[in-house]
């Protein structure tokens, strides 16, 4: 076994023992600070706009460090990033870990009522948004001491050296317990929770990522998630840290300018969600696009169709698709599909990661036996040690070193994961349980579908009728087509009696998770 990946059992968070790598880096700026070690001339970020080495990065971070310190942020201070997917975020998330922060990414999408509630609860020292956003920002009076700065000016500050101001070239020091970023989860059912990403969980899920992608030191990354999200802060910032790679950014998602920049940037790695290939599919170009140095093709947030899956493997031969499945909580992934396993286990979203474990149990918190139905529970080191100033969620949804998912699947005799639903998303029809993913799964399959949602719509006789939402290209399929390919495909119970189509992509919150309670009020 590579030693890099050597593993052994320690204590942490106090009394969570955990499976572990033995050698690691101690923190998300040791993750920096390696790479630029390794070639502080080698490209760390580019955008539409610019370029910049892991040398420049540093240099730029210092300044905004230097900045924030003067002004007496430290350790353990509350920085908030509400910014695009722009140099300035990186820069910012730098230099606030450079001084032991707590960085607190936000999405752009999200509500001024959201973003105060996020500022007040975590008791936040700075805020970073885009200028375009500033209308979002609180009164002063909601957020006492609460420093604002816009992106251009944080920008700005970075490239202009201040005489005034002592560059931090040397990072505070942390322990690997300590928190290093809060996310806020997606609030679907309330207001917001704040998980606590600890420096600990973050780098083990960028080893797993290293080790299950085989990934290299001279990967080539593109952001086209948020970096806001787990994914894009974990998966693609910290992790390219980890390896030395290259990460472009792109400030939004266009799949025909996605494969401008994959060709020109050599890409050879990317996380997305599985609508995203498919619109990249649809380009006419895509055919004609030399993608030959693309090999890492990791998806999440939604099973990718077989149909694409097959496209994929005649257009770009050389893509390895890798299903990963993860949450906030679980600091990104849980799972990741063995690389050239895809094909063979469409309906899997891979094998539990070196270091985590998990245990599928019914609703009396017994394990069931493989193949069979329940909640997943998942531990490991990349599972957080709970949400900030939250006992209470805290102590109902961790139990013993354990996150309870909300999920329902099943785990085989050989480890693979499958998962059938949320547990509130399940519809039951009449006392047939039906998995929502099944009928989405199924209708994303059909020509010209890119997502498709299913609900339970309450009905007097059967408790629940299965409705289901479509967006498609145009000209739009016909319900009827629709319902046809699932009747030839489903149980006739899981057969939505009811096809809704959508010219717009379907609702998602600020984490991008589709929002089905929305979608249950266009029915009413």
């Amino acid at each position: 076994m590579d030693p890099r990946f050597a593993l052994r059992h320690e204590i942490h968070y106090g009394s969570r023992m955990v499976r572990c790598y033995a050698a690691r880096p101690g923190s998300l700026h040791a993750l920096f600070s390696a790479a630029l070690a390794r070639g502080p001339a080698r490209e760390a970020l580019s955008s539409p706009t610019e370029r910049l080495t892991y040398g420049e990065l540093d240099q730029r971070a210092a300044r905004v460090a230097g900045h924030w310190q003067a002004q007496g942020i430290g350790r353990g201070d509350r920085v908030v990033l509400m910014v695009s997917n722009r140099i300035g975020f990186v820069i910012a998330f730098l230099a606030s870990q450079r001084l032991g922060a707590v960085t607190v990414p936000v999405s752009i999408r999200e509500s001024a009522d959201g973003l105060a509630f996020i500022l007040q609860q975590c008791s936040a020292a700075v805020l970073v948004h885009d200028a375009a956003l500033a209308e979002r920002v609180p009164a002063a009076a909601a957020c006492p001491g609460l420093r604002c700065l816009p992106t251009g000016a944080l920008e700005a500050l970075s490239v202009q050296p201040d005489p005034a101001i002592t560059p931090v070239t040397q990072a505070t020091a942390v322990t690997e317990d300590d928190v290093a970023c809060l996310l806020y989860t997606s609030g679907t059912t309330g207001r917001p929770k704040g998980a606590m990403l600890t420096h600990f969980g973050i780098v083990h899920s960028c080893i797993h990522y290293q080790q299950v992608m085989a990934l290299g030191d001279d990967e080539r990354s593109i952001l086209a998630v948020p970096a806001s999200h787990v994914t894009g802060l974990v998966a693609m910032i910290t992790t390219m840290w980890l390896v030395g790679g290259s990460l472009t950014l792109m400030p939004e998602f266009k799949a025909a300018t996605f494969l401008e920049v994959a060709s020109r940037e050599r890409i050879t790695h990317t996380m997305l969600v599985p609508a995203m290939y498919a619109l990249c599919l649809l380009q006419p170009q895509f055919a004609s696009t030399d993608l030959s140095s693309w090999r890492i093709g990791s998806y999440g947030g939604a099973p990718m169709p077989q149909a694409t899956i097959e496209a994929l493997a005649r257009t770009v031969p050389g893509l390895t698709l890798m299903n990963a499945y993860g949450a906030t909580e679980t600091s990104s992934p849980a799972t990741l599909m063995p690389r050239g396993e895809q094909a063979a286990h469409l309906d899997s979203v891979g094998q539990p990661l070196p270091c985590v474990d998990i245990v599928v149990v019914d609703d009396e918190g017994r394990e069931v036996a493989p193949g069979e139905t329940g909640e997943l529970m998942i531990a490991g080191p990349c599972v957080v040690p709970g949400y900030w100033d939250n006992p209470q969620a805290t102590a109902r949804e961790f139990i013993g070193g354990y996150w309870k998912s909300g999920d329902l699947g099943a785990k085989d005799a050989e480890g693979y994961v499958r998962i059938f639903d949320r547990k509130k998303d399940m519809i039951n029809r009449g006392g047939y349980k039906i998995w929502s993913v099944e009928v989405e799964n199924t209708l994303a399959a059909y020509p010209g579908v890119i997502e498709a949602a299913a609900i339970g719509v309450p009905c007097p006789v059967l408790g629940e009728r299965v409705h289901a939402f479509v967006h498609s290209t145009q000209p739009a399929p016909d319900p009827q087509a629709l319902r046809d390919w699932c009747a030839e495909r489903l149980a006739d119970y899981k057969v939505p009696e009811v096809i809704g189509l959508r010219s717009e992509p379907l609702p998602r919150n600020a984490n991008g998770k589709l929002m089905k309670r929305t979608m249950r009020e266009w029915t009413t």
